[in-house]
């Protein structure tokens, strides 16, 4: 059995200002480093055998604060790396409403064909992705291992890992340092949990901050 924590990195300005961030390395705001600390206090009594993360620097310091209760290193691995948004990235949502109407309406309706300008498209990130899960369930046989990344990414991985196709992105909710939890077994990956954010009560969370 093999149990994987996938888990979202804390809150940056740029969720805040609906900015579209893709590769951008936007760090963790004062709430985010708050939020990213008590997503590590609550998998503290987890036994956590390796810690994975995005490059970026806001998913390095969440996979930090998780490592940190563990005493283990934080490995980064740039196949989980957020999507590239291409031309949209550093864009505000209003502007690309704006300059890519047609665009920004199929994203929202049907994500699945979309490919960014100069950039990817969820195809491409489910491949990757789940190109590395498969990886790490066999390196991490009967282990638990935390992966720290993005939303486009955590939100294709889940649809993955439950058995939807990518035309489901948008009925997977991923907040802010929110924790999700798969276990392999018998030949399945079974969910244990979806975006688990009740550690962050404490902080007065909005109930939704999926951007």
């Amino acid at each position: 059995m093999t149990k994987v924590y996938v888990v979202r990195h804390g809150q940056t300005a740029w969720n805040l200002e609906e900015v579209f961030r893709g590769r951008m390395d936007i760090p963790l705001d004062e709430t985010g480093k708050k939020e990213v600390h008590l997503a590590g206090e609550a998998l503290k009594n987890e036994t956590l055998h390796a810690v994975y993360s995005s490059p970026l620097s806001r998913s390095m310091e969440t996979a930090e604060n998780i490592a940190k209760f563990q005493n283990i290193p934080v490995t980064p691995l740039e196949a989980i790396i957020d999507i590239s948004y291409g031309e949209w990235e550093g864009v505000s949502l209003v502007e690309v409403q704006k300059k890519y109407p047609d665009l920004y309406d199929l994203w929202m309706k049907k994500p699945h064909e979309v490919t960014f300008p100069n950039g990817e498209s969820l195809e491409g990130v489910r491949v990757r992705v789940m190109d590395a899960i498969d990886h790490l369930r066999e390196k991490h046989q009967n282990e638990n291992i935390a992966l720290v990344a993005h939303r486009v990414p955590n939100k294709v991985v889940c649809c993955s890992l439950i058995g939807i196709d990518n035309s489901n992105f948008w009925r997977i909710q991923q907040d802010t340092a929110s924790t999700n939890c798969f276990v392999y077994t018998g030949g399945q990956w079974i969910v244990s949990y979806l975006n688990d954010t009740s550690y962050l009560k404490v902080l007065g969370k909005p109930a939704l901050s999926d951007f």
